[in-house]
């Protein structure tokens, strides 16, 4: 099987939280649909500087990855999210110090 788990980081720009969560929210059901992600329950969690931590199961991997980078339903989510946020890696949040690293869940956005 080459299904892969990724996280994703997401941090808000300013004024732009709403805006965020609106875009994950389409995000995995998107990715699902075009065949790109498993049904592997998303969870979704915020850092202590407000950044999305958001973990799916990419299908088949990097080559999903990949696909995502030429799909257009995709791109038309990933497009607002550019605008919306910036992407950032773990070492980056404030977390990423601790051993065992605690962040607050965040429900009803993702099914």
């Amino acid at each position: 099987m080459n299904d892969e788990m990724v996280i994703a980081a997401y941090r808000p720009k300013a004024g732009q939280d709403a805006a965020v969560l609106a875009l994950i929210a389409r995000h995995v059901p998107t990715l699902r649909a075009e065949g790109l992600a498993t049904q592997r329950p998303v969870l979704l969690m915020r850092a202590s500087d407000g950044t999305y931590l958001e973990i799916f199961e990419w299908k088949g991997g990097t080559a999903s990855s990949d696909a995502a980078h030429h799909n257009p339903r995709v791109l038309a989510i990933w497009g607002p999210m550019h605008e919306a946020c910036e992407f950032v890696s773990l070492g980056a949040l404030p977390e990423a110090g601790h051993p065992f690293p605690h962040f607050k869940a965040v429900d009803g956005v993702v099914a």
